[in-house]
């Protein structure tokens, strides 16, 4: 069967009449009934009773006739799928992410995602950066929010986001009650930071950054998680040197103050393999948008 001949047999099923029908399709009535025609050699049944006064749908006719229209609309369906995908507003994204993201930009992005593209459907999951990398190499996922510096992956990166560092405290502590910290004023109490398992590059440039502004630091444990660390600090049991975004929302008995540290700042970068299809610059563009107001 051809699509045209289902569209001759609804136009005329719905119109009954032979010359309506072919007003409505943009054709001519003799090529209506050859259409008409075709369809009942396809199917080897009669659609239609007709004579030189009136037509009239057939019992199989009547039969046949949700079945076209929603074979119509299927074919409908499919035609729209493929155009919209080809204009990037329909798929599914795999997306991966770093806790950095989740206060702001994240919520931005999937937010203006769903409004701009309903269509568009994201998968998303909360993973370490070299994790992402890996995944993004075996096509196991679209895109990574992931932590800077990273280098000789054979990705596209974008930085999106640039944060600067904060010391997360126990309220009571002696470092509390400053506006801003300086590095050597970490000196010798335990800190918390995020392993380098976790993000090579963030971890050795941050303790180069303390370094070179006179701090080492002492290192009490390396976490993999920022919300462990930050529990860690309500119970009193060290410092936490973290994103400033990781401190919107601390827990109970814990401060954050700025700390100093002269530009240095923790960058989010987005991530993925080229090239990029329609759907994957839909993406891209909406969170550049996103971006610009985290």
């Amino acid at each position: 069967m051809e699509l045209k001949h289902l569209r001759a047999f609804v136009a005329l099923a719905e119109e009954l009449h032979f010359g309506k029908a072919a007003q409505r399709l943009c054709i001519v009535q003799p090529a209506l009934s050859m259409q008409i025609k075709a369809l009942e050699a396809d199917l080897d049944v009669r659609l239609f009773e007709r004579d030189r006064h009136k037509v009239a749908l057939s019992a199989t006719g009547r039969l046949f006739l949700p079945e076209a229209r929603a074979t119509l609309n299927q074919a409908a369906r499919a035609e729209q799928t493929a155009r919209l995908s080809a204009r990037g507003e329909i798929g599914t994204l795999r997306i991966a992410f770093v806790s950095s993201v989740l206060p702001k930009l994240l919520p931005a992005l999937i937010r203006t995602m769903h409004a701009r593209y309903p269509l568009i459907t994201l998968e998303l999951k909360d993973m370490p950066t070299p994790n992402q990398i890996a995944a993004l190499q075996d096509n196991q996922l679209d895109f990574g929010l992931i932590r800077m510096p990273v280098s000789g992956s054979g990705l596209e990166i974008r930085v999106v986001l640039e944060e600067a560092f904060v010391v997360a405290l126990p309220e009571d502590h002696a470092l509390a009650t400053l506006p801003l910290v300086r590095p050597p004023d970490l000196q010798g109490y335990p800190a918390f930071v995020l392993a380098r398992r976790y993000a090579p590059g963030f971890h050795d440039d941050m303790l180069v950054a303390l370094k070179r502004e006179g701090a080492v630091l002492n290192i009490a444990q390396e976490l993999g998680e920022f919300s462990t660390m930050l529990a860690l600090v309500s119970a009193g049991l060290g410092i936490g040197v973290i994103p400033a975004a990781a401190a919107a929302a601390l827990p109970p008995r814990v401060v954050a103050r700025p700390l100093q540290l002269h530009g240095h700042t923790a960058g989010i970068g987005l991530a993925w393999l080229p090239p990029a299809n329609a759907l994957k610059r839909a993406l891209i563009d909406v969170i550049d948008l996103c971006a610009g107001g985290a």
